[in-house]
């Protein structure tokens, strides 16, 4: 048994290493390729809002381009993460250049976004290409349910991604994200339906369904 786990992580860091664990976002800009949920508790801040303005801010002491930013104003609807942070969030900002991470937002005030990001020393929020962002319509049902509480309750889980088979867990606390093997798409199934919850025996396992878990979850209810 040992040995047969030991040859599948063994195989899964090799697969890595060939194929790459990064997601070019844009030219210069590099991303850890991630689960919705993965973006979640990695986040500081997780937000849906509107984009209602926009402006390219410089630092005052810099005269540098690559130092501007664009500031984004914003009108909350509701946060999901980040009240023990801020209690209102007026602006977020991004590099204005991709190659730094920067991404370009609709500032008309139509749509709504989620956004995920984290805090500045002196308070801001960050934003970039290697966060959660999305137009919110674009969200499935499930992953909107999933942020009011199902992603909070497992982020003591790992995900870890199959990019091919035969592909295992290495830990009782690991979900398997197998969109990309089974699609070469990591925006599929488990991505758009799925999360990883921690069950009362401390053991991690996918879920999916808009009702409560099983009672072998814990203290999961809808809201």
């Amino acid at each position: 048994m040992g040995a047969q786990l030991a040859e599948c992580v063994g195989l899964r860091l090799v697969i890595l290493l060939a194929l790459g664990v990064m997601d070019q976002g844009a030219e210069g800009c590099t991303c850890q390729l991630a689960h919705p949920q993965e973006h979640f508790c990695q986040s500081e801040i997780v937000i849906r809002a509107k984009i209602s303005g926009e402006k390219i801010i410089s630092p005052s002491n810099s005269s540098s381009p690559y130092q501007k930013m664009i500031q984004y104003e914003i009108k909350l609807i509701k946060m999901f993460k980040g009240f023990d942070k801020l209690k209102d969030i007026q602006y977020v900002y991004t590099p204005v250049f991709s190659s730094l991470c920067g991404v370009k937002l609709d500032a008309s005030n139509k749509v709504q976004y989620l956004l995920s990001g984290n805090m500045w020393s002196e308070g801001k929020v960050s934003v970039g290409l290697c966060d959660f962002i999305e137009p919110w319509d674009n969200l499935s049902l499930a992953q909107k349910k999933n942020l009011n509480y199902r992603y909070q309750m497992g982020c003591d889980c790992t995900i870890s991604t199959c990019y091919t088979s035969p592909c295992c867990t290495s830990s009782v606390n690991e979900c398997l994200w197998t969109d990309w093997l089974l699609d070469n798409k990591l925006s599929r199934e488990q991505a758009r339906q799925y999360a990883c919850i921690k069950r009362s025996d401390g053991s991690c396992s996918w879920y999916r369904g808009s009702g409560p878990p099983d009672n072998d979850f814990m203290d999961v209810s809808d809201p």
